[in-house]
This record gives structure tokens, C-alpha cells and sequence, in this order.
């Protein structure tokens, strides 16, 4: 059984699309595909079923995928135990984070990092509503709150604030509130409710028991973007918010604190590509960590 045909095979199980599996390891789709049916044929059985719209693991694949995953965790094990660990810098890195901080922060500065290693790659995509680190979905996953299972290294980025926030236009039409009461008689701009996949999203709690949202957005960016065009009011990221001149806090005693974490997967901690990220994240934050606080 060839390795690189497991490690190939495990890149298409997670992504469920051999099209997207093959972009993220960087080869020919065409390729991907007869690597996994050479396995498949290695191991007389099948894994998955392809479909147009992508692959679904069989009951087969299902058995093989977990032992697949222990391989690989003990190839890295083997390879950190005998020195023989990635130090190259270069390879790809998925970094999974909040639209909020990947789109407004990251972004912007992950470039400086390209340039210093032109052979690294990086990946920038938003933290979905279930996310699976153990399932390599993301090399990095920044995280709102501190993962509490799994084989998973974390640490604290930073703290970070919130706030109230409307914009100058909308403030000049229907007023400054200057109390909690006085804000029921404001339209307000929320998460959708049901798409808050962690407690720690539920901001509007901490400012009035019913927040009670007549425009609900699932991305802290278009809330944002909803706030500035004078929809409404509504809790962000204070960092985010200071970006725009036309936005004015609103009742500036109320300031909700909460924390960004990196978290990813023990078994990678020996990964020079992996630790360069981590450290340039942390580079980043300190530089400016008066933005967030």
C-alpha cells in the first residue's frame, strides 16, 4: 500500500469533492482520482462513491478512514520521534477564522508572510457552523472560545471588544438612545438565532434580555456593512467598527469582552510551515493588539 494514495484518499474523505482535495494538495484532479482507485484496487474494495456533485465514503471507506487517520497521526509521530519533521517552510495552511477577524484583520496582512516565504501557501477560510479540527477541515482554526475535546494544542490570541454602534446618518434621523429602555425603540440588527453556533456569539443577552432583531445577519461583516448603511443598531466589533468614521458608538459604558484562541491539531505540532503561521499570527496581534482592546 503506497502512503501518498492513503494521504491523498484521507484530503478527499474530508473535503468530500476530489476537485476540491486536488486544489488544496496542489495536483491534477484527474491524478487524485486514479490515486484513490489505485488504492481502492490495492485494498480490492471500494471507499467511495463519486457522484457529480462529490463523494460520499462507504461503508468500507468508512472502517478504512479511521484507520487511515491513525496512520497518519503515528507517520507524524514517527517522523517528530527521528527528527525527520517538516522544517521547510513551504507547503499550504489552511487557516480557518471568523469572518470578522479573517476578513477585516487577517486578510489584509497575511501577505507580508507570503512574501517573507514565497513556497508557503496559505488558505484563508471562514470558520463554519460545525467545524472539525480532528478532521483536518483546517490546519489553524482561530476560535471564539477554547476548544475543550479532542488532541488539540490552543492558546489565547487576544481579547477582544464589542459595542454598540450606529451610524451618524441614522443617529441624526432618529436620535441618540441614552439608556437600554431606549433602545426598544430602535430597530436593532442581530445574529439569526438559530445559525449561533456558540454561546459566546449570543452578544445581545448581555445588553437587554430581548434584543428581539428586526434585520438578523449570519457574518459579523454584514452586520457591519447593515449598521453603516443606517439600517439599524447593532452590537460589533469594536475594532471592526473604528474602521469606519460614519459609524458612533452608542451607550459607551456597555463593552462586551471576549477572546480569540489558535487551536490546531497536536499531531501537526511539529510542523515548521505550521509553527511559522502560528508565530506570524501572534506577530500580528502584538504589533497592534491596542486595535482589539
Amino acid at each position: 500500500m503506497n502512503w501518498d494514495d492513503v494521504r491523498m484518499f484521507l484530503a478527499v474523505a474530508r473535503s468530500g469533492q476530489i476537485l476540491a482535495a486536488s486544489r488544496r494538495l496542489g495536483i491534477n484532479h484527474a491524478t487524485l482520482g486514479r490515486r484513490v482507485t489505485a488504492l481502492e484496487e490495492d485494498l480490492r474494495t471500494r471507499l467511495l462513491v463519486r457522484r457529480t456533485n462529490g463523494c460520499e465514503l462507504t461503508a468500507e471507506g468508512e472502517i478504512f478512514f479511521r484507520a487511515a487517520e491513525r496512520m497518519e497521526t503515528e507517520m507524524l509521530a514517527a517522523q517528530a520521534s527521528t527528527g525527520r519533521i517538516d522544517t521547510a517552510i513551504a507547503g499550504t495552511v489552511r487557516i480557518g477564522a471568523p469572518d470578522g477577524f479573517g476578513v477585516s484583520f487577517l486578510a489584509s496582512r497575511l501577505g507580508r508572510l507570503t512574501r517573507r516565504h514565497p513556497e508557503l501557501k496559505l488558505q484563508l477560510v471562514p470558520v463554519p457552523r460545525s467545524f472539525s479540527l480532528s478532521q483536518r477541515e483546517a490546519d489553524i482554526a482561530i476560535t471564539i472560545e477554547r476548544p475543550e475535546q479532542g488532541r488539540l494544542v490552543s492558546s489565547k490570541l487576544t481579547d477582544y471588544t464589542l459595542g454598540l454602534y450606529a451610524s451618524n446618518a441614522y443617529l441624526d434621523q432618529a436620535g441618540m438612545p441614552h439608556n437600554v429602555e431606549d433602545l426598544k425603540g430602535h430597530p436593532r440588527i442581530g445574529y439569526v438565532e438559530d445559525l449561533i453556533f456558540s454561546p459566546s456569539l449570543n452578544f445581545t443577552g448581555e445588553v437587554m434580555r430581548d434584543w428581539d432583531a428586526g434585520f438578523e445577519i449570519s457574518s459579523a461583516i454584514g452586520q457591519t456593512e447593515a449598521v453603516r448603511s443606517g439600517a439599524g443598531i447593532g452590537i460589533l466589533h469594536d475594532y471592526v467598527a473604528r474602521q469606519y468614521p460614519e459609524l458612533i458608538r452608542v451607550l459607551p459604558e456597555i463593552v462586551i469582552r471576549r477572546s480569540y484562541w489558535t487551536t490546531y491539531h497536536e499531531t501537526t505540532r511539529d510542523l515548521m510551515r505550521l509553527r511559522t503561521v502560528v508565530a506570524f499570527l501572534r506577530e500580528l496581534v502584538d504589533k497592534e493588539r491596542s486595535i482589539f482592546v
